[in-house]
């Protein structure tokens, strides 16, 4: 095994655990890129990117370019002499001349089976979709969108009760395990073109998809609960205000014919309602200005009873 000299481009918590593998490794991590510090919170303020507050803390040198589409953050990168470049959750676009720049060439993590969910939301389009097995996948960058050669890959399970933080978790966890056991001879692994008849496109998330449709099943509005914890956290118009949903169940087929978005029962362990196919239990709601709270909780402060007006 020879000592390799490696760039790492990330930027959310996602990639941290594959920055710490390489950090405990033998090998050297020359630099660090992550996206430019944004704005953030009430007060607006510059925040770090995940990656950024590791590097500080290892004392590591940080770029932050805004695009690598410039002819002077290339020159940068290319002077690093890097072998290897890891590449988890960046979010910038690498051109050519980057993906050529360091001489092991540039390594995807990836939050997914490829070829299936490309994309920036592979976790929560999974979820949504209802997999039931996921996984990494380490991928030799090309052009393309999540297109490159696969180098290795490892399964991961998708629990009933996973929401998009749980999942996102393991998944991290699981990145920095197999980049552990593939980089010391990473240049070596077999490669293997994808399938492009079998991909499928995991679009980034909107804030718009947040909004809970009453005419769609319960399962599927149980997903988008999960799927969308913690960001954007579905959404819907109950008791005449806007209720945040962190937890929900779908509950087994019912014969009850009220109509779709009816509240059929208010009770500790749940405010159920109809949906266009089943009942959406809801567990764990927010209120605006509020927190996060038990559906029993809310209801001791905010008593009510069924009703058969529709909610939206």
């Amino acid at each position: 095994m020879t000592t390799k000299r490696i760039i790492f481009a990330g930027t959310p918590e996602f990639a941290v655990p594959s920055l710490l593998t390489l950090l405990n490794s033998k090998h050297t991590v020359c630099a660090v890129y992550t996206q430019p510090d944004r704005k953030a919170g009430r007060g607006r303020k510059l925040r770090h990117s995940a990656v950024k507050l590791m590097a500080l803390e290892q004392n590591i040198d940080i770029y932050q370019p805004v695009s690598l589409k410039d002819a002077d953050a290339q020159a940068q990168l290319q002077a690093l002499q890097a072998d290897l470049m890891i590449v988890v959750a960046y979010g910038l676009l690498l051109p050519k001349t980057v993906l050529a720049a360091p001489r092991f060439g540039c390594i995807n993590v990836h939050a997914s089976l490829l070829p299936k969910w490309r994309g920036a939301a592979p976790i929560q389009r999974a979820l949504l979709a209802g997999d039931i097995i996921t996984g990494i996948t380490l991928m030799q960058m090309d052009i393309g969108l999540d297109t490159g050669a696969i180098l290795k890959k490892e399964t991961c399970k998708i629990l009933p009760d996973d929401t998009g933080q749980s999942l996102h978790d393991r998944l991290a966890a699981l990145g920095g395990q197999v980049l552990l056991s593939s980089i010391d001879e990473i240049e070596n692994l077999p490669a293997t073109a994808q399938d492009d008849k079998l991909a499928t496109y995991a679009k980034k998330l909107e804030k718009a998809e947040a909004q809970l449709d009453w005419q769609a099943s319960a399962i599927f509005l149980e997903r988008q609960v999960r799927a969308f914890n913690p960001w954007p956290i579905a959404q819907a118009i109950l008791f005449g205000q806007t209720l945040r949903i962190w937890a929900a169940q779908a509950l087994p087929p019912t014969t009850i014919t009220a109509p779709i978005g009816s509240v059929i029962r208010c009770q500790r362990d749940g405010i159920d309602v109809v949906t266009g196919n089943g009942i959406l239990r809801l567990l764990k709601v927010q209120r605006a200005g509020g927190k996060p709270i038990s559906v029993g909780d809310f209801l001791n402060a905010h008593p009510c009873e069924p009703s058969k007006n529709p909610i939206s």
